[in-house]
Parts: structure tokens; C-alpha cells; sequence
């Protein structure tokens, strides 16, 4: 379960023996160059695309078949509490295309997720940092993402920890800034009053429209990323219902001028 706005990720932190959880990149506007490493072709002492220890090209710095243009264009997916990484780690089996990045809360699952990430060789393509979301998604560039996933946010049912819940107005206008016109936000939970809360908070938004499997809905039946959640997994076989809602980022074009958000 995606437990984000739980507590501050510095709670606690000096005393943790996950400590040195990994962190994002320090600044402002960051785009997957800075969040993955991604050098721009021929930054590395000044070689070439290439010319890399005898490298052809795309094949240096982790970069897909295409190169760093290709890793560029397939943009940088986000998964918010990705927890112990298992959807994480599947999406990033799909294909060398895929560059996918978690915020998670909790200093354990960020450094262990990751660790195991630079131990399969992945971290040029994902990583997991150990953060709030509250805090980390302003620093993302506009237009930097091209897909958010959200997979059974907690639902957190007392009044006095709503301002806890992902499902409000401030983080939906900040996934909205971040997906290009295009982008995806995906989001899946068992709990019906969960899925109302988000259904209600992002179809408020102008910047986004259904994308579900009828027109004019954001219902899809089955999971269409490749990769499933640990819980969804559990759900799943319990035969519980999952409620899943898709949408799409409007081009700004489409948007009237005072909706425009990027």
C-alpha cells in the first residue's frame, strides 16, 4: 500500500539504520538527465557518442538502442510509494526503453529497492529515492514525466489525517504540471471510497480526461503497464475487486488559457 504523506521522511532519520537512504539530485527543475545521470551525448571527457571505452553508439551510459535521444523521448515514469519495488522492477523489465523513478517515504524500502536496483545493473534506467512527495514533486521540471502511477494509496479514514490523502486538489495541479500533453496517471485501489475520492479530485481538474476502455470513462478493467504491485498481486488472488482509473494530460493547446497549468 502506497502510504505517501504518512510522516516527514527526516523523522527520525539520524537514528534509522537507513540513514543514508538515497535522496534526489540537489536544484530545482529536475528532468531525467539529472534524476538518472543521463550525460548528454559526448559530455563524458569530451568523447563522442560512441567513442566511450570502444562503446557504439547508445550503448554508453545505459542508453536504450536510439541512444539518449530514445531514453530522452520515452520521457521518465513515476511511481509514488513504490514500497518494496516490485512494479518498479517489472516495468523496467519490459524493455531498455522504459526510465522509471520511485518516491517513497520510508527510508528502508528506498534503500533497499535501490540498492537492488545497482545490483541488477538497472540504476542508470531506475532509481528510488527517500522522500515526501509534498516536498519533492515542485522540484521535478514542468513537463518532465510521462506517466505517474499510484498503485492503493492509503485511504486514511480518520478526518483529522485527510490532509494525509493523495486524492486532494494540491497534488493532482502538481502530477498535472509535471506530465507532458500525453502523459498518463494511473491508479488502482480496493478500496471504493479510495477510487470516488481520486475519480472526484482529478476529473475536477481541466488538465486531465478519462482514458478508460469506454469513451467518456477512466474505468479500465485489467492493468495495461506490464507490471503489478505486491498488494495488487494479493487482491488479485483473493479474487477482490480493483477498482483502476486512467487518465491522459490534455495538450495545453486544448486547455482554455486561464486552465492552462504548463
Amino acid at each position: 500500500m502506497c502510504p505517501q504523506l504518512e510522516a516527514p521522511v527526516e523523522v527520525s532519520r539520524s537514528r534509522s539504520p537507513y540513514a543514508s537512504a538515497p535522496r534526489l539530485p540537489q536544484g530545482e527543475g529536475l528532468d531525467l538527465r539529472q534524476v538518472l545521470g543521463i550525460s548528454p551525448p559526448g559530455d563524458r571527457d569530451g568523447a563522442p557518442p560512441g567513442d566511450r571505452d570502444g562503446a557504439p553508439p547508445g550503448d554508453s551510459d545505459g542508453a536504450p538502442p536510439g541512444g539518449h535521444d530514445a531514453a530522452l523521448a520515452s520521457g521518465l515514469e513515476l511511481e509514488i510509494g513504490p514500497g518494496r519495488g516490485s512494479f518498479l522492477l517489472e516495468r523496467l523489465a519490459i524493455g531498455p526503453e522504459v526510465r522509471i523513478v520511485g518516491l517513497e517515504i520510508r527510508l528502508k524500502w528506498a534503500s533497499l529497492v535501490d540498492q537492488r536496483l545497482h545490483e541488477l545493473g538497472l540504476a542508470e534506467r531506475g532509481r528510488v529515492f527517500a522522500e515526501d512527495i509534498r516536498q519533492a514533486l515542485p522540484r521535478f521540471a514542468t513537463g518532465s514525466l510521462s506517466r505517474v502511477f499510484v498503485h492503493f494509496p492509503d485511504p486514511w479514514w480518520k478526518k483529522k489525517h485527510a490532509k494525509r490523502r493523495l486524492a486532494n486538489g494540491a497534488v493532482v495541479t502538481e502530477i498535472a504540471r509535471l506530465l507532458r500533453s500525453g502523459g498518463e496517471l494511473f491508479i488502482q485501489t480496493d478500496v471504493w471510497e479510495t477510487a470516488e475520492a481520486y475519480r472526484e479530485a482529478v476529473e475536477a481538474h481541466p488538465a486531465f480526461e478519462p482514458l478508460g476502455d469506454a469513451p467518456g470513462s477512466a474505468l479500465v478493467v485489467d492493468n495495461p503497464y506490464g507490471a503489478r504491485s505486491p498488494r495488487e498481486r494479493r487482491v488479485m488472488a483473493n479474487d477482490l475487486p480493483v477498482t483502476r482509473l486512467r487518465y491522459r494530460r490534455r495538450a495545453v493547446a486544448d486547455l482554455d488559457p486561464q486552465d492552462r497549468v504548463a
